[in-house]
Parts: structure tokens; sequence; C-alpha cells
């Protein structure tokens, strides 16, 4: 309950000072409109079913990219932590891919994966790939040797290890990673609609921005994807608290 009447308090206090911006800058609506008035913007979204359809398109993109990323992520962090071999010849592929722009790449892999949902979620994976790999990678490095030791004695198959030992050990970490790509699965998921799509909350931003100059409508969009991104952070919390013992 301490924690629910902070973050009122915080959401109060943020919207004050959003209103008192407002009021003390005499900004016209297209650079910073009131509260109110993104609002009442949200509710004529609402009712219409755009908001709807766009963040629909926006959460099957993020959930699937999510889920695509995460899973190759923690499968080749396994294999990374278990190899130091496969970890040189692989690292620098995968630090360079993770340096060039996100961006960058988005027209690329459009052109490659078709432009359609298929493209959109492997930039999604790509971009959530990178932070969880590592963080499994580190994780099952830490597993305790002597723990290893004793069920390498008792007798115990390479593959039984992994699932009963160095997985359990690697949760504290590879949840660390999770909190990140889940997170960035919501970025990638706009990223991917800014480089070819017809729906979703990307396209929404940018139809409210260049089509329509309706900033109240880009910061309708904006707070769907906060939400978002704070909804599904506080999922993988949530898991990590019933899976994870601290």
């Amino acid at each position: 309950m301490r924690r629910i009447g902070a973050a009122l308090l915080s959401l109060a206090a943020f919207l004050a000072a959003w209103k008192l911006a407002t009021v003390v800058g005499g900004y016209p609506e297209f650079i910073l409109p009131a509260p109110e008035a993104v609002l009442a913007e949200a509710g004529d979204a609402i009712a219409s079913g755009v908001l709807w359809e766009h963040t629909a398109a926006t959460l099957l993109e993020a959930v699937l990219g999510f889920v695509v990323g995460a899973t190759a992520a923690v499968a080749i962090g396994v294999v990374l932590g278990k190899s130091l071999l496969v970890e040189r010849v692989l690292s620098p592929y995968l630090v360079a891919a993770q340096a060039v722009p996100i961006l960058a790449l988005a027209p690329l892999l459009h052109i490659w994966f078709g432009g359609g949902l298929l493209a959109r979620v492997v930039i999604c994976a790509l971009i959530v790939f990178f932070p969880i790999a590592i963080a499994t990678m580190v994780g099952i490095r830490s597993t305790d040797p002597l723990l290893a030791e004793l069920l390498r004695s008792l007798g115990a198959r390479p593959s039984q290890r992994i699932r009963l030992l160095e997985i359990p050990s690697a949760l504290p970490v590879l949840f660390g990673g999770l909190r990140v790509g889940i997170t960035l699965a919501v970025i990638g998921a706009v990223v991917a609609e800014w480089a070819g799509a017809s729906v979703g909350l990307g396209v929404l931003i940018n139809i409210a921005n260049q089509g329509l100059f309706n900033t109240p409508l880009m910061f309708v969009a904006l707070a769907v994807l906060a939400i978002i991104g704070l909804a599904f952070h506080g999922l993988v919390v949530l898991v990590e608290r019933r899976l994870v013992s601290h």
C-alpha cells in the first residue's frame, strides 16, 4: 500500500507540474498540451477504436519479439557460458551486431523478411537478444564450482547439471536481463513500425506528428507505450519473485 500511495503521489505531482508548465509558459497545444487536453484526446481515441487497434498491433509484436528473442538468447547464453571457445568465436559478431543501430538495420530486415509481422518480430527479437544472452552467460558462469563438482561426482549428465544447477543458479542474473529485455521489446516494436507498418503505436505517433499535427494524440500514444512497458516489467518482476528466492 505504501508503494501504491507513493506512486499515486508522484503521479499527482507530475501532473500538477505539467499543468503548471502549460499555464505559466502559455505554450500552444501543438507544443505542450495540457493534461486535460491529452485526457480528452485519449477518450476520443478509445471511443473511436483507433487506440485499441494500434495498441493491439504493438502488443502482439512486442510479445512475440520478446518470446522469440528471449528463447534464442537463453539458449545461446547457455552455450556461451559453457564454452570459452564458442564465446571467443561468437562474441565479436554479437558485439558488432549490437553496435549497429537497429533503426539502421530495420529497413534492410523489412526487405529480407517481407515487411509484414515477421519482419517486425525479428526486429524486436534482435533488440531483445543481446542483454538477455549476456545475462544468461554471466549467470551460468556464476555457478558454484563445488556444487558442480558434487553433481559430477554423483554421475549427473551435462544436461542434468544444466537443468538442476546451472539454470537455477543463473536465474537472479537472468531475470535482470529479462527486465531490460522486456522493455526493449516495446522499443523494438516502435522502431519496427517506423521502418514500415500500417498499424501500431509507432505508426500512430507518426500520424499524429506528421499527418495531423495532433500533439495530444502523440502524447496519448506515448503514455500507452509507457504503460505497456511498466506492465511488462511488473509481470517479469512478479514471475521473478515466484521463482527466485532472495
